[in-house]
């Protein structure tokens, strides 16, 4: 198959193995997006007198039913094709000839396959903000199931003060509602169109309207300059990166606490069986592995976060072959906290507190009895303490 920058020369097939590495696949979570910024861009064209009506009309109709097969499973990016943005283009122009070779003026890969990324981060920071709201209504309701039963507020792993199930429910929910809004905020650069500033430097000499595709699109705006496209690579995505890792923080310390309750020590709640396994050597045991995953997979979101910061990290100006690297961690990062969030709430719907089970040290009062002294006789709260501390030593 010819690819896009080919000049004829002989290609090592261990270079394009090595090259287009796993951007093949990774592209066919792409393709619907690349499609839409490519019907975009050639009513664009059209529009500037670069596409005749004809080529405009079998470019939208076969880049649609190249869509349609691609959705329905007939085909797949492959590592022939080497890219996405390849396979569109090659597949195009067998079906409707010459005209599809048309699509391409005024743009590069480059700002192709940012323009499709973009579209497609869009539709995913939306996901995992609807699923980060389904983990913060399961919270709620637990909390108004269980919220009032007492539990032991703890500072330093000793309990300090009392709580509850609604307190320590509400503060996991309080904080995922935190991070739906710094999900939310990662449209800001989203928002900013890359099409048209083709391999980072615009298109000299052709009069092309990226305000008509940034409004085709839905974009906010039009990145500009030009140079600033390439140099943006990464940030957007390190940003995403960043709020799940927050996401993803916040329920590994939801299924840390859950853990430490379901132990035999604590047993201050029950498991459901249906998220909870057994062991292939100890017939008493159920584990909680849903939640322990929970809890490791926070790790793994940090890690994706530092590649993608790690990839960008000096390099120069201009577009590097190393921003393709992007896709690997940033992909990964989404799916697992996608796959994380869409658990979540079925398990805590089975999470139940034993009540009877519960323990709070009678101690665990101290605080709120100096304040009362404090209230009652007007002393300093420091006296208070003092007086406070004294009498528990005592028994």
């Amino acid at each position: 198959m010819s690819r896009l920058w080919d000049k004829g020369a002989p290609l090592d097939e261990r270079v394009l193995r090595y090259t287009a590495g796993e951007d093949h696949a990774l592209d066919n979570r792409l393709v619907e997006y690349d499609v839409r910024a490519s019907i975009a861009h050639a009513e664009m064209l059209n529009a500037q007198g670069f596409l005749p009506a004809a080529d405009l009309e079998a470019i939208r109709r076969g880049l649609s039913e190249i869509a349609a097969e691609h959705a329905a499973g007939k085909w797949q990016v492959s590592l022939e094709h080497e890219d996405g943005q390849t396979a569109l283009e090659s597949l195009l122009t067998e079906r409707i000839g010459e005209a599809g070779k048309r699509v391409h003026l005024g743009r590069s890969r480059n700002d192709q396959v940012l323009t499709a990324l973009r579209l497609y981060l869009r539709d995913a920071v939306d996901e995992l903000k609807q699923r980060v709201e389904g983990a913060v209504q399961a919270l709620d309701e637990l909390a108004a199931r269980e919220g009032d039963v007492a539990l032991p507020g703890y500072t330093h792993m000793q309990q300090a003060m009392p709580s509850s199930v609604k307190l320590w429910a509400g503060g996991f929910a309080a904080e995922l509602r935190d991070d739906a809004e710094g999900l939310q905020q990662v449209h800001r650069r989203l928002q900013k169109s890359p099409l048209g500033s083709a391999a980072g430097y615009g298109s000299p000499n052709l009069s092309i309207d990226r305000e008509a595709t940034a409004k085709k699109l839905a974009f906010a705006s039009v990145q500009q300059p030009v140079t600033s496209v390439q140099l943006s690579r990464g940030k957007a995505e390190a940003q995403l990166l960043f709020e799940i890792s927050m996401v993803m923080q916040d329920v590994a310390r939801l299924a840390s606490d859950l853990m430490l309750f379901y132990t035999q020590e604590f047993s201050f709640v029950a498991l459901p069986d249906a998220f909870t396994t057994g062991s292939s050597i100890m017939p008493q045991k159920r584990n909680p592995d849903v939640f322990e995953l929970i809890r490791g997979r926070s790790a793994s979101a940090q890690a994706c976060l530092l590649e993608v910061m790690g990839i960008v990290a000096k390099l120069p100006s201009g577009y590097q072959r190393d921003l393709q690297l992007i896709k690997v961690p940033l992909f990964r990062g989404i799916d697992l906290c996608l796959d994380t969030l869409g658990i979540l709430p079925s398990a805590l719907a089975g999470v139940t507190f034993r009540k009877d089970r519960i323990r709070l040290d009678p101690s665990i009062h101290a605080a709120a009895e100096a304040n009362e002294l404090v209230v009652k006789e007007g002393i300093s709260f420091r006296e208070a303490y003092r007086r406070i501390g004294d009498k528990l030593r005592k028994t």
